[in-house]
């Protein structure tokens, strides 16, 4: 059953009223900094997992940024200010970092965005603090994936993740993954700033149970 104009609507209007909905415009690059291998390899495997879902490519190199989807997870924020030339990425680190220790936030994404307004990269910061580190690292990995697939209101997951569990196993919620595939249909744009695109997205989201 396709979900509501409303419900894709509410998922990708952010807390000042506009709508934006935009999706990665190149294949993914993903390198990953602060974790064991191990983990390493469970964050590329939730990667190609939600590519197989949209039909997404992931690739080894961008030939711009090389990589272009980067994740960094550490103990402190401070510790993302003596990350080589991590401050040539990210306009304005300094200022983020005491915004996120003064919230306690535990992670943030920054997005940058081509000329027509698709997703060109993404940067994704952890912070392993005791809820973070009580949480599976499949779990973990899984939820950093679908929020960097497309550009969710910041409302989006506020009073609910877009996992739930299953045999206690997590997995992503049947609607959520519904939005993500129906968003990346390659005959709807990249991006739109029209409410109107939301249900364009939601009758196509009867596609995936």
């Amino acid at each position: 059953m396709s979900l509501p104009p409303e419900t894709v609507e509410r998922l990708f209007t952010r807390a000042d009223g506009r709508f934006l909905l935009a999706r990665w415009g190149r294949p993914l690059a993903p390198v990953v900094f602060g974790v064991e291998p191990e983990t390493v390899a469970v964050l590329k495997g939730a990667f190609e997992a939600v590519c197989a879902l949209t039909g997404h490519q992931m690739t080894e190199t961008d030939p711009e940024l090389g990589a272009n989807l980067m994740v960094f997870f550490c103990r402190d924020w401070r510790e993302l200010l003596d990350v080589p030339n991590l401050d040539r990425l990210v306009d304005g680190l300094a200022p983020l970092v005491e915004r996120l220790e003064a919230a306690e936030a535990n992670q943030y994404r920054v997005f940058r965005f081509d000329e027509a307004g698709a997703i060109r990269a993404c940067f994704a910061f952890v912070r392993v603090d005791a809820h973070i580190e009580a949480v599976p690292a499949e779990t973990l990995a899984l939820n950093q994936a679908v929020q960097a697939m497309l550009l969710w209101s910041d409302a989006a997951f506020r009073d609910a993740s877009p996992l739930a569990v299953a045999n206690g196993v997590a997995v992503l919620r049947p609607d959520v993954a519904a939005v993500m595939h129906a968003a990346y249909d390659p005959v709807l744009p990249a991006v739109s700033h029209d409410p109107a695109h939301a249900h364009r997205v939601a009758a196509r989201t009867g596609g995936v149970q």
